[in-house]
């Protein structure tokens, strides 16, 4: 344990012990704890037992898209990130740039920029994935002003931009806010010049998913596709710019914008893949555009077999407004769905039953009949779920010795008995955003 004690101060130099950084990272490395422990001991804690295995417990670790980076450090699991880290031995730029992603992740972007001051200051050398990894994580709290300086940053080193960059500039426009006329502008304008200076042969990375076991650039990123990236077929990797610049049409619900960049798209070559078609149906629904959504959902699964997402992706679309026909829509695919097959997952259920549950008017089918999706899998949804999908429930004129009342009702109760009043404050490290 020694040896992997010298191994880490000797690959993040931890000589400055003057420094005021504040990161807990710093106060990870510096907190008195023995220097080596027994044997039996290091065997029960058991995390990995090659940089590979200690690789991919940080990776799943960072990956939970916690809400807040001091989450990450205190997860309820077998290991955790500060116990892991104590006893690894890591290569001190690759762990970094987990950290960064995960602020990335947790849209903490003072953080990110800490961590990034605290590798100079230890004299660890940032890669090309660190520098992207930063971008990244500064787009995501819409710094346009940071993302430049770190472009530049990476132009001093000899660095060109890669997709990934152009992804990460688009997204900073997209979060930035107001949104104005200039934010349109620049997604089209990064999306030309992505195709003008990048080609995936021109420069290749510095080994990314190869030091990260099992985590692909996307993820590593932050993109919108890394939940979709493992999945044979749903993603062309190529599209990276595309997939981000439309994933950002669609956020900001702009139909032209986003008749620009397909336009783009075909007079490339490219076909949609189907998460361009997702955020595509995404977008002109969002737009209230029910008839153009609906083309495109019926112009793409007439060559593709359809998937669980799409269908998913256009319920909720049409039930944006609660219009009567939007909400005939949802009902229609939903047991077209149901029909051929398809169930909801919880996450996309819970998703669904809760923009449902909005609806002030009408029957109250459309939520109705994804509760009983629900049931019927014995999936038990989400807290604020089950809260609004109650909320509509009252509003209507319902026995209260309903069967359907009693039963959410008694779900209700449970749920609140469990997660209701309970705040997470188990941990009590320093604030490392602040």
């Amino acid at each position: 344990m020694n040896l992997l004690r010298k191994n880490i101060a000797s690959s993040i130099s931890l000589t400055n012990k003057s420094s005021n950084v504040s990161l807990y990272l710093s106060s990870l490395i510096r907190k008195s704890r023995p220097y080596s422990v027994q044997t039996a001991e290091y065997e029960k804690r058991n995390y990995a037992n090659n940089i590979s295995e200690y690789n991919t417990v940080i990776g799943s670790l960072i990956a939970q898209r916690s809400p807040n980076i001091k989450k990450i450090l205190s997860l309820t699991r077998p290991y955790l990130l500060r116990d892991v880290y104590d006893d690894m031995m890591l290569d001190g730029v690759n762990l970094y740039n987990f950290l960064i992603s995960a602020c990335g992740k947790c849209k903490d972007s003072n953080a990110s920029l800490k961590l990034f001051q605290e590798m100079k200051i230890y004299g660890v050398k940032p890669k090309r994935e660190t520098y992207i990894c930063l971008l990244n994580a500064l787009a995501a709290s819409g710094r346009t002003d940071q993302v430049y300086e770190v472009v530049r940053d990476m132009t001093a080193a000899g660095l060109s931009l890669d997709k990934f960059c152009y992804a990460g500039l688009i997204t900073a426009y997209k979060n930035k806010t107001p949104v104005s006329a200039e934010t349109f502008m620049k997604i089209v304008e990064y999306v030309e010049q992505s195709l003008k200076g990048w080609s995936s042969g021109e420069q290749p990375s510095d080994g990314g998913e190869s030091f990260m076991m099992n985590v692909l650039e996307e993820e590593l990123y932050n993109m919108p596709t890394s939940e979709f990236v493992h999945r044979r077929g749903f993603v062309a990797r190529q599209l990276t710019v595309f997939h981000v610049a439309l994933h950002a049409c669609a956020d900001l619900k702009s139909k032209e914008t986003m008749e620009k960049v397909l336009d783009m798209l075909k007079a490339g070559g490219y076909t949609y893949d189907t998460f361009i078609a997702m955020q595509v149906i995404r977008c002109y629904l969002q737009c209230g555009d029910l008839d153009s959504g609906l083309r495109v959902f019926e112009e793409y699964t007439s060559s593709r077999p359809p998937t669980i997402e799409l269908y998913v992706t256009f319920v909720e679309g049409a039930m944006v407004g609660y219009t009567e026909r939007g909400m005939q829509l949802a009902q229609k695919f939903l047991e077209t769905m149901n029909a051929r097959g398809f169930f909801l997952n919880p996450r996309m259920g819970c998703d669904l039953l809760l923009a449902a549950a909005g609806e002030k008017t009408g029957g109250y089918v459309t939520a109705n009949y994804i509760w009983d999706m629900l049931q019927s899998r014995k999936i038990v949804p989400t807290l604020p779920a089950v809260e609004a999908y109650h909320r509509g429930l009252k509003q209507r004129e319902i026995p209260a010795d309903d069967p359907r009342l009693l039963v959410v009702q008694r779900t209700l109760d449970d749920l609140q008995s469990r997660f209701g009043p309970r705040r997470n404050n188990a941990f009590t490290g320093p604030n490392i955003s602040r």
